[in-house]
C-alpha cells in the first residue's frame, strides 16, 4: 500500500488566526458591543487584540461575507446596518424556507424527532422571563426544524439569514408583548407538527414570520392589483 501524500499525512492545524478574530468580532457584534451602523477602528481593535492588521482584514472579509460586516471603498469597514427593506425580505425568505421545512417534518419526521421538538418547545417555554434565554431557545427550536428536514442547501441559507437577522432582534422579538405572543404561536406550531397535518403547519409558520415582521414596525408590501 503506498504511502500517503505529504499533505494528507501532515497533522491538522490549528484554527486560523483570522477565524478566531472573526469569532470574537461576531459575537462583540451580537452583543451590540459594534453597534450596526457603527464604524470599525482596526488600529483600535489590533492593539485590543493584539494582533496585526492581516488576521483582522481576513476576518472582516468572512463577516462580509456572512453579511455582518459591509465594506466601503476608501471608508473601511461597518456594522451592517438593516434597511426597511432587508428586514422585510428577509422575514419573507424566513418564512417560504422554513413554512416548507415544517411541513415535511410534519409528514415524515419520526416520533423520536417530535419528542425532541417537545423537550426543546419546554426549553422555550422554562426560559421567559429571561429575554436572552427565550432568544437562544427560539433559535435552537426553528433550526432543529431545519436539521430534521435534512435540506443542506435549505439549512446553509436559513443559517446565513439568522446570522444577519441577529442585527434586527432588539427590534422584532423583544420588542413589547412579542415575547408572549411568539410563545403561543411556538404552541400552536408545535401542536400541528404533532397532529402531523403539513397544511396548518406551514401556514402558522407563515403566520409565525408575519407576524415577528409585523413586529418590527415593518409590514409586507400589499399585492399588485389585479384590475
Amino acid at each position: 500500500m503506498s504511502p500517503l501524500p505529504s499533505s494528507m499525512s501532515a497533522p491538522l492545524a490549528p484554527r486560523a488566526l483570522y477565524e478566531e478574530v472573526a469569532e470574537r468580532l461576531r459575537q462583540r457584534i451580537f452583543n451590540r458591543e459594534l453597534e450596526p451602523g457603527s464604524w470599525i477602528d482596526e488600529l483600535k481593535l489590533c492593539a485590543e487584540l493584539g494582533i496585526s492588521r492581516t488576521p483582522l482584514r481576513e476576518a472582516l472579509k468572512v463577516l462580509a461575507s456572512e453579511g455582518l460586516v459591509t465594506m466601503r471603498v476608501r471608508r473601511g469597514a461597518y456594522v451592517t446596518e438593516m434597511s426597511e427593506r432587508d428586514v422585510r425580505e428577509a422575514y419573507q425568505l424566513l418564512s417560504l424556507l422554513e413554512s416548507d421545512a415544517a411541513a415535511q417534518v410534519a409528514r415524515q419526521g419520526s416520533d423520536a424527532d417530535l419528542a425532541e421538538l417537545t423537550a426543546l418547545h419546554e426549553v422555550l417555554e422554562a426560559s421567559l422571563p429571561d429575554r436572552e434565554r427565550f432568544f437562544a431557545a427560539n433559535e435552537r427550536f426553528h433550526l432543529r426544524i431545519i436539521e430534521l428536514d435534512g435540506n443542506r442547501w435549505r439549512l446553509q441559507f436559513i443559517t446565513d439569514l439568522r446570522r444577519v437577522m441577529k442585527l434586527n432582534r432588539h427590534h422584532s422579538l423583544f420588542m413589547q408583548g412579542r415575547l408572549q405572543d411568539s410563545l403561543q404561536e411556538h404552541r400552536d406550531i408545535l401542536h400541528a407538527l404533532l397532529q402531523r397535518d403539513p397544511d396548518t403547519v406551514a401556514r402558522l409558520m407563515r403566520l409565525h414570520f408575519e407576524h415577528g415582521l409585523k413586529a418590527t414596525g415593518h409590514t409586507a408590501p400589499a399585492a399588485p392589483s389585479t384590475q
